[in-house]
């Protein structure tokens, strides 16, 4: 079996920091070897990482980046953001949310994320019509995976409801919505079609958007009928939210998830930023991973996730980009940390116990990310998915740091821009700081924003976030 080699100066292992480094790649993506005080590796001034999974993502999102930021009469929140994001994409065809995800892979991996987990729900045409293919979009996505080599885990949502009480759908959800029937049919055709076109690390699980979006029926049905693999589902993002299934359930959002179904090590509950402190706990005990993506929370204006009393009681944590208005690990890890500073007005809260905030962080989010989306990642170990990410080590982030400071100098003080190369599953994406498929997905992406934001009498949708 033909093998990779990567050697690096510095690499962070299981058991710690190790120099002088070299890891061997199988030819099916998997780590084959891990050897320390290699001489040669010496040479090499990489500081090699296992990369982040991103837990979150909407990729269309990424194309609306900058366009929701001015401020309407009135008082503007998530749920007036909502609305512009409803007009928006009721103008995407799937070509355009093909070029969109390309380019939003390309930058996450650029970023150090290796794979994603695209929470997707745009199924249908403009008002509801079905494709002819039902999984048009989904292989859309399929499609910018392939051209990207991330390490996909497509998680195809079920939205049948307008708003807490069963709701009717309304405007741009109507692009959304199936029953339990016809969700379940595409599900099982999306994951045939992945098992085709993509490679054997993609992984396709499900998505009950949020209790606001199913109903109980639905939840206990759909986790059922797919037994196996990731659950994702947004919860507590929104404290109208909390207040509207409290007032339909009886019981507050992550109360009654718990309560009602067997929550445990498969689930994501993205966001759940409005919790109790009961709640915080019990999701902690449950295994559960807590989906946090904290720019695109603090650019709705969601509130901070209650992270001290998650992390005390040992609650499974990772990262999304959500809306993607911005990519970046370090990013996300820092406003993550950031935010519990500012509510606390205190220093160094992530952990609990001594040591690095930046490297428990980053441990953290591994972890959980890898478990969130089913992919067996997230260590330099023999065996697991060679998803890995070379930081430049004479960049002048990590001047004067010693290795233990490695990753509390690029979280804390430094960007994307130390990313060297990427690897996902093996597949070397990053190259010298730079995306092998940029300069044909990048020209795409253009295309694809001339065409949406032509003014609306030529059809275009620039009016849309103005």
């Amino acid at each position: 079996m033909q093998l990779t080699s990567i050697l690096a100066r510095h690499a962070l292992l299981p058991g710690g920091w190790a120099e002088n480094v070299e890891v061997e790649i199988n030819a099916d993506g998997t780590i084959g070897a891990v050897r320390t005080d290699v001489a040669a590796a010496g040479s090499s001034e990489r500081i090699l990482l296992a990369a982040q999974p991103n837990l979150h993502s909407h990729t269309f999102q990424r194309a609306m980046a900058g366009m929701t930021e001015r401020r309407a009469a009135g008082r503007d929140s998530f749920w007036s953001w909502r609305k512009l994001m409803y007009g928006f994409l009721e103008h995407l065809t799937p070509g355009h949310i093909e070029a969109i995800a390309a380019l939003a892979f390309v930058e996450m991996q650029e970023a150090g994320f290796a794979s994603v987990g695209e929470f997707h729900y745009v199924h249908h045409r403009p008002g509801g019509g079905l494709y002819d293919n039902p999984i048009e979009t989904s292989e859309r996505i399929f499609a910018a995976a392939s051209k990207t080599g991330i390490g996909l885990t497509h998680l195809p949502v079920l939205y049948s409801y307008g708003g807490a009480g069963e709701a009717p759908l309304a405007g741009g959800q109507l692009r959304f919505g199936n029953d339990v029937d016809r969700f379940s049919r595409l599900v099982e055709t999306a994951r045939a079609a992945a098992a085709r076109s993509l490679p054997g690390d993609a992984r396709v699980g499900i998505a009950p958007h949020s209790l606001r979006a199913t109903a109980p029926g639905q939840l206990a049905a759909v986790t059922e009928r797919f037994a196996d693999g990731p659950i994702h589902i947004h919860i507590a993002e929104q404290p109208e939210e909390v207040a509207d299934i409290s007032a339909w359930l009886g019981a507050r959002p992550v109360e009654w998830l718990l309560g009602a179904l067997d929550v445990g090590p498969r689930w994501c509950l993205v966001h759940a930023t409005h919790m109790s402190e009961a709640e915080t706990e019990a999701m902690a005990g449950s295994g559960a991973v807590a989906g946090l993506c904290p720019i695109t929370e603090a650019n709705l204006g969601d509130g901070p996730f209650n992270g001290p009393a998650y992390i005390a009681a040992g609650g499974a944590f990772g990262i999304g980009s959500d809306a993607n208005v911005r990519i970046s690990v370090a990013e996300e890890l820092r406003m993550l940390e950031y935010s519990q500073r500012l509510r606390d007005t205190a220093r160094n809260v992530m952990l609990a116990g001594d040591g690095s905030v930046g490297e428990a962080l980053y441990r953290g989010s591994l972890s959980g990310g890898a478990r969130a989306l089913g992919r067996n990642c997230g260590e330099i170990r023999q065996g697991k998915l060679a998803d890995l990410v070379a930081l430049d080590g004479e960049h002048l982030a990590f001047s004067g740091l010693k290795p233990e400071q490695f990753l509390d100098g690029w979280i804390f003080a430094a960007d994307e821009r130390v990313v060297r190369d990427l690897w996902s599953a093996g597949r070397h994406c990053v190259q010298d700081g730079r995306h092998v498929a940029r300069d044909a997905v990048e020209t795409r992406y253009r295309l694809t924003l001339e065409e949406l934001t032509r003014p609306p009498e030529t059809g275009g949708a620039s009016s849309l976030a103005t």
